[in-house]
């Protein structure tokens, strides 16, 4: 299967999250630690372009609290 277009979506397990804010570092314009510790998703559905980047992010967080989840059309 060739993805052509598409979307991905930021999943977080908040019972996983620590806040250590790792994700907030590589996308500051997806992810920020709130003032109590909490993370905070700014923006859950992206473009395929910006896969590789979330992919970064996720792979950043200690506990793997973060997915990244493909929904692609052909």
């Amino acid at each position: 299967m060739t993805m052509t277009s598409g979307q991905c979506r930021v999943v977080v397990d908040m019972g996983k999250c620590s806040g250590l804010g790792l994700c907030e570092a590589v996308s500051p314009d997806v992810f920020e630690i709130g003032d109590d510790g909490e993370l905070i998703v700014l923006a859950d559905v992206h473009d395929l372009e910006r896969m590789a980047e979330l992919e970064d992010a996720a792979a950043a967080c200690p506990t793997q609290a973060i997915m990244i989840k493909v929904d692609t059309k052909q």
